[in-house]
């Protein structure tokens, strides 16, 4: 029955296609902020940490977030649905790291930032990260909850209701 109600709000138009529809894309705000933090470290460098803790602290960082990106991504492909967020949900994943947070990969996002902050060893892309973090969680993931509330209203709201968007 959630199916046919899903399917008359799909007809009606009330559901997106999509998740993502826009060029906000979360990769790309990310890549931006980088890039940005990247710029203002060469033009005006304001160091982090102490040189020693650096780059070992940054290597570290850097692999927890690449560890992380690559479960939650494994974790879609196994529940059979895709990463993008401009293409259809297909369902609510909750397992793998989707257990303790809605939003692992975008969280992965912010550990690569803050890892690569301490490893160039640069304040400018932990100011950089700010903005995008907020562009994430008021405008991105909103819109991205408001998708999935309609589309899996019986599975998405208990799941929102029992894991934190971030962490």
């Amino acid at each position: 029955m959630a199916s046919n109600n899903r399917s008359d709000k799909a007809e009606t138009g009330m559901v997106p296609e999509v998740a993502n529809p826009g060029i906000v894309r979360p990769p790309l705000v990310y890549l931006g902020a980088i890039a940005l933090g990247l710029l203002l470290h060469f033009a005006w460098p304001v160091r982090l940490v102490p040189r020693a803790v650096s780059v070992p602290l940054g290597g570290t960082v850097v692999l927890v977030a690449v560890a992380l990106f690559l479960y939650a991504v494994r974790t879609f492909w196994i529940a059979g649905t895709p990463v993008r967020g401009n293409r259809p949900t297909t369902t609510i994943v909750r397992t793998g790291p989707y257990r303790c947070s809605r939003n692992p990969m975008y969280l992965s996002f912010s550990l690569l930032q803050i890892g690569v902050a301490c490893w160039v060893n640069s304040l400018w892309l932990l100011v950089t990260l700010m903005p995008a973090v907020a562009l994430m969680s008021f405008v991105v993931i909103p819109r991205e909850e408001q998708y999935l509330e309609t589309r899996f209203p019986s599975d998405y709201l208990p799941y929102k209701a029992s894991v934190r968007r971030w962490l």
